[in-house]
């Protein structure tokens, strides 16, 4: 799963973020300083950072540079109350993938972070499994190398499964990651799941009772 670090001074608002991320199935972690940012980034691996400018020890954009080359894969989406498009634009210009300005929405928040996820994903992402093979550019999927028709979304659901085989993802998760934020019944998630089953077999995805669904890497023993 991603792991985002939250880097802001104030404590209730890093809080709100964390039970907001945590929510969503991300892994977070947060720092109040420059220096516990900086002690974090070298110790440990993130995906994405949510960085306010103005911390107790200085304004943590003139950070960026370095850490841009030091961590060229981290992504950062500023969140500042310092509003201004001058402020905006040249967050931009020195490293930020984007720019939320307080106060703001945690959804819009959590949606800006799928947006930064999705321009950055590696479209070439191939999956296997013994017989099984996805190939996540194309949505193109293959049992036995033989191709398997699907649907679009037939296709991100079960790559989202896949990528992430020891995850056990609610319904509530998975409409929220394949459809966002359509309002449609949960419903859906088990008719695609039972679609996906039967055109690959049963096995490959596992129903956790009362929690939801598992991929099941080994699908192919059973």
């Amino acid at each position: 799963m991603k792991r985002i670090l939250i880097v802001e001074d104030d404590l209730s608002i890093r809080n709100i973020l964390k039970k907001y991320l945590k929510s969503h199935g991300y892994e977070v972690d947060e720092a109040g300083s420059i220096v516990d940012f900086r002690k974090k980034l070298y110790n440990d691996k993130f995906d994405l950072v949510l960085l306010d400018i103005m911390l107790p020890d200085g304004f943590s954009i003139n950070e960026l540079p370095d850490i841009k080359v030091n961590f060229p894969d981290l992504g950062v989406i500023i969140i500042s109350a310092r509003d201004s498009d001058n402020d905006k634009i040249y967050g931009l210009e020195i490293g930020a993938d984007d720019y939320v300005a307080k106060p703001f929405n945690p959804r819009e928040v959590v949606a800006r972070i799928k947006s930064y996820f999705r321009r950055v994903s590696k479209n070439n992402e191939y999956i296997k499994y013994g017989p099984l093979e996805i190939f996540c550019e194309n949505y193109v999927v293959k049992l036995n190398n033989n191709e398997v028709e699907m649907t679009a979304k037939e296709f991100e659901v079960l790559c989202l499964l896949a990528k992430n085989p020891d995850y056990v993802f609610s319904r509530e998760k998975i409409l929220d990651t394949v459809w966002e934020d359509e309002f449609i019944s949960d419903r859906v998630v088990d008719v695609h799941i039972s679609n996906i089953r039967n055109k690959l077999g049963k096995s490959w995805i596992k129903t956790i009772r009362g929690a939801g669904y598992k991929f099941n890497p080994r699908g192919y023993d059973v």
